[in-house]
């Protein structure tokens, strides 16, 4: 699913996880509509993951948001997402599904930009909960790295809407900073 444009891509995204599940239907349906949800749930079993998938993925429906999977693309495409989220050197052809592409250094935006992704999802920011202690970009860093990248950049780690707005970084993501 190329995205044409960076207009046509969510500025907003909630990504999932364990620490945010028991609010996520209230945090999906707090977005603005036509947001950008990313389910990871990585703690659950296959058979469990795909039950809450489907839950969620209704209520992400209903308020128009994208919803993008953390899985191989087959998979993605089985569940009915509408993309993929993960390493860039996972993608094959997109098969109609949006790449998002995890990126946390020059080397991979590279490996982003020439596997097509559609998006690269640019991290750590700031601190976060997930990686307690693990070397952050900063936001001088970060702008470093997005001005590499030959597709639209989402900031993720550490991100609020406060620090969105500071830093003037247009697209961003957070686990806790939107649960």
């Amino acid at each position: 699913m190329r995205v044409a444009h960076d207009q046509s891509l969510p500025h907003l995204w909630l990504l999932s996880d364990a620490r945010n599940d028991t609010g996520l239907e209230d945090g999906l349906k707090a977005l603005p509509r036509r947001s950008g949800f990313v389910f990871r749930h990585y703690h659950l079993a296959e058979a469990d993951r795909f039950d809450r998938f489907q839950i969620v993925n209704d209520v992400a429906r209903s308020c128009d948001h994208l919803v993008i999977l953390s899985a191989p693309q087959a998979l993605a495409k089985k569940w009915g997402a509408d993309g993929v989220y993960g390493s860039a050197d996972e993608f094959a052809a997109s098969d109609g599904l949006m790449c998002i592409a995890t990126a946390h250094n020059g080397y991979e935006i590279e490996a982003a930009n020439a596997a097509g992704a559609d998006a690269i999802m640019l991290s750590p920011v700031f601190s976060t909960r997930s990686h307690p202690g693990a070397p952050v970009l900063g936001p001088f860093g970060f702008s470093v790295l997005a001005q590499q990248a030959d597709r639209p950049v989402i900031a993720l780690g550490g991100m609020t809407k406060d620090r969105a707005t500071e830093f003037g970084i247009r697209r961003w993501a957070a686990i806790d900073g939107l649960s």
